[in-house]
């Protein structure tokens, strides 16, 4: 197979930390009494695999029972995956007229469960109960998720990679931004950016907000141009071996605006509060409530409510943008060491300007750690 170029300072995931990671989920398998997990084309099958495929109507992916890892290929991509970094495995090829489904199930066998990935589509799952009867079929989303939840000490050194490379991106945004400046231009030169520091395929994701347009969380559509005197809010991320990094600054380019200052120096007191909020074993929706009170005594939300917070506090991250922990109400997980998340109490006034300053928190045996140094002030990054 051929081997990924890497030029990065820190270590790549190794193919034994992936064994391990299977080492694993065999033990929640076998403690489930489930007799084979799938693993679909989805970055689970990454986290475990190694293999990196894209998403069709071919199933394509890996069946894990206790003694084997067998890889699930339409027969004209067999070369193609050959050619592929994965861990090492059996390759069973199902041909075009052929079902998948009723491969899978003679590797699982005539009775015993089968686990489905979480991310499979759902028409996936439509074939498999067509052959095994939906009474077989388990989901596979708590165990996976589970597992993939607690990073490694690795996984930890790539984001907090990946995290520096896009605030770096930030830094050179901020030193470049004027006035007549199109939003299309900053997303061009932020991916630029982020190539030039030899993450995958540029930036994951941007959005580049300007006056009004920051008070949509995920950003409006059509060209912007900032004016003299706009909120400017940049949200970008890239990967760093399948890795993300999620950044968000909100910022003026003058000071004086004093309705915006205080909105930000509001932000930021939330995010701190969440911060402070994250001790070990505490529910994830306890920090999402602890963001709440801070706007709250400021005479924002409640709740939902405008102006304030409209969504949750924080999502988890890693190989997805968005995975668990969620830092949500109602969501009772309690924080343990090698979680990670966004901290991003966005506050929003509708019809004039919003604010959201996300950096991520890593929990460690000591409690929680920043990814990246929050912002300053409001004309900072």
């Amino acid at each position: 197979m051929s081997l990924p170029i890497w030029s990065h300072p820190v270590a790549a995931i190794t193919d034994e930390e992936r064994s391990g990671r299977l080492s694993s989920l065999r033990e929640r398998m076998q403690a489930d009494g489930i007799a084979a997990t799938l693993l679909g084309p989805t970055e689970s099958l990454r986290y475990f695999t190694g293999l990196v495929w894209h998403l069709s109507e071919r199933l394509l992916g890996a069946v894990v029972t206790d003694d084997k890892l067998t890889y699930i290929v339409p027969g004209f991509e067999c070369s193609r995956v050959e050619t592929l970094p994965h861990l090492p495995g059996d390759i069973a090829v199902w041909e075009e007229e052929e079902s998948p489904a009723a491969l899978v199930s003679r590797l699982v066998g005539p009775s015993g469960k089968l686990a489905l990935d979480d991310a499979l589509p759902l028409a996936f799952y439509h074939a498999f109960t067509g052959v095994m009867g939906a009474a077989r079929l388990v989901d596979g989303g708590p165990m996976i998720r589970a597992l993939r939840a607690i990073k490694s000490p690795a996984e930890i050194a790539i984001i907090r990679y990946a995290m520096g490379i896009t605030l770096d991106v930030h830094r050179k945004v901020h030193d470049m931004i004027t006035p007549g400046v199109a939003a299309s231009d900053v997303v061009r030169f932020i991916d630029q950016q982020h190539r030039a520091a030899s993450a995958e395929g540029g930036s994951s994701f941007c959005i580049v907000s300007f006056g009004e347009a920051t008070s949509l969380p995920h950003g409006a559509d059509g060209e912007q141009i900032l004016q003299a005197g706009d909120v400017i809010l940049v949200d970008t991320g890239c990967r760093i071996d399948g890795y993300h990094s999620d950044l968000t600054r909100t910022y003026m380019l003058d000071s004086g605006y004093g309705a915006f200052e205080r909105a930000w120096a509001i932000e930021r007191e939330g995010q701190q509060a969440v911060f402070d909020a994250a001790k070990l074993g505490a529910p994830c929706e306890s920090l999402d409530a602890a963001a709440r009170h801070v706007l709250a005594r400021h005479g924002l939300g409640p709740d939902y409510s405008l102006p304030g917070l409209p969504h949750r506090a924080g999502h988890g991250l890693g190989l997805e943008i968005h995975e668990a922990p969620y830092i949500v109400r109602g969501n009772k997980t309690p924080l343990a060491p090698g979680m990670c998340f966004s901290n991003e109490p966005m506050v929003v006034f509708p019809g004039a300007f919003g604010v959201r300053l996300e950096d991520h928190i890593y929990m460690a045996e000591d409690g929680p750690h920043w990814f990246t140094v929050p912002a300053e002030n409001p004309c900072a990054v």
